[in-house]
């Protein structure tokens, strides 16, 4: 087993299998055990991620605002160019514009979600990972949120309730794709399905009990969002993935092969790369 920071070899004795994290003896990244996963008393409550979620982020405060402002500008300016294709009829240049830029937006919104996800477990994020991270896997990337929401728009045709069930049944996509690199772009979909199981009605009311911030967020023109909200939701939200991830393990859902994960050893190292 090697460190995902500095690729040190990590010996594997069993303070590493009881212990739930521990530092690289090499570079000192704070590297967690997976035996965590495997405990069967259930997953925190939403007032428990979200206490985790606030404690962490503001750990790397400055970051998380920088993850949340790259993301909002990309989102403005996709916006623009789509503004303007639409009032320049004859003129198809801003839509070629527009379409490998949302294809781009949709990859580095991926790996923003992997970042917040090591914010989560006290792990060092990096900006530099928004970009960096595009040449890991683009497509692979890209096609499984494409599919995500292929499906979402042809539940959508049909009804809207079920498109709105499907939607939360497909919630967790985007971090399977971020967290669990060895899981193609049509399984991590399935996997999303048989985590939320059971648990879309938790996911509504996590999704609900942030209407009030957001709403400040629009009294406050969007800086309320940049500098306390969007990385507190963020955070909260790949806290969320972890706990009902590391839930659909416990109780036998998913599998560690499925995930790409070393059920032998029950102590994988947790990434976001």
């Amino acid at each position: 087993m090697v460190c995902s920071k500095c690729n040190a070899e990590i010996p594997q004795d069993e303070n590493f299998l009881y212990n739930s994290e521990f530092s690289c003896p090499k570079c000192g990244y704070i590297i967690k055990s997976i035996s965590s996963v495997d405990n069967s008393q259930g997953m925190k409550t939403r007032q428990e991620i979200k206490a985790q979620a606030k404690a962490a982020f503001i750990k790397q405060y400055g970051t998380a605002i920088l993850l949340v402002l790259i993301y909002t500008v990309f989102i403005l300016i996709q916006y623009y160019f789509e503004s303007i294709s639409e009032n320049q009829i004859y003129d198809a240049t801003p839509l070629f514009l527009a379409i490998p830029l949302l294809a781009l937006i949709i990859v580095i919104i991926i790996n923003m979600t992997g970042e917040f996800f090591k914010i989560y477990n006290n792990e060092k994020a990096a900006v530099g990972m928004m970009f960096s991270g595009l040449k890991i896997n683009f497509f692979r990337k890209l096609g499984g949120m494409l599919w995500m929401i292929l499906w979402i728009y042809i539940w959508m045709l049909l009804l809207i309730i079920p498109g709105i069930v499907k939607y939360f049944a497909y919630y967790f996509t985007s971090y399977i794709l971020a967290v669990h690199p060895k899981v193609t772009a049509l399984e991590a979909i399935k996997i999303s399905m048989r985590i939320t199981q059971g648990y879309k009605w938790e996911i509504f009311i996590f999704t609900l009990s942030w209407l009030g911030w957001l709403l400040l967020s629009v009294l406050t023109c969007g800086i309320l969002y940049l500098l306390y909200v969007g990385p507190y939701y963020l955070t909260a939200e790949a806290g969320l993935f972890y706990e009902m991830r590391n839930k659909a393990l416990a109780d036998g859902r998913i599998t560690h092969e499925e995930l790409g994960m070393e059920k032998e050893s029950r102590h994988e190292i947790i990434t976001g790369e």
